[in-house]
């Protein structure tokens, strides 16, 4: 049974950080991607950022420069390091890993539980 367990949430002041952690357990085969969505009450689900198996990453807009994204493949876990928090950024962060159990196969997406990021002085 796959798991993605989640860490990190909490409540931080307008300009503080915090860091996501998003470990990923219980499958088999390879992970081909990994990253993170958010959803603020009464909006849509968004990517807030993502990385593929190689070096590259990508950002949404609203978060480029203030986030950073990196992974762990040993551990099988996603990192979400976020700085110059904004009340704009307070949502759910929900992460996600693509496994591939062949090379031959579809991915199938696996999703955390969501934890509660709050902005607020």
């Amino acid at each position: 049974q796959v798991q993605l367990v989640e860490s990190g949430g909490g409540l931080v002041q307008p300009g503080g950080s915090l860091r996501l952690s998003c470990a990923a357990s219980g499958f088999f085969g390879s992970i081909n991607g990994m990253g993170w969505y958010r959803q603020a009450p009464g909006k849509e689900r968004e990517l807030v950022a993502r990385i593929p198996s190689g070096a590259t990453t990508e950002f949404a807009d609203s978060v480029k420069g203030r986030f950073t994204i990196s992974r762990d493949n040993a551990k099988n876990t996603v990192y979400l390091q976020m700085s110059s928090l904004k009340p704009e950024d307070t949502a759910v962060y929900y992460c996600y890993v693509n496994v591939q159990a062949y090379s031959w196969s579809r991915t199938n997406t696996y999703w955390g539980q969501g934890t509660q990021v709050t902005v607020s002085s």
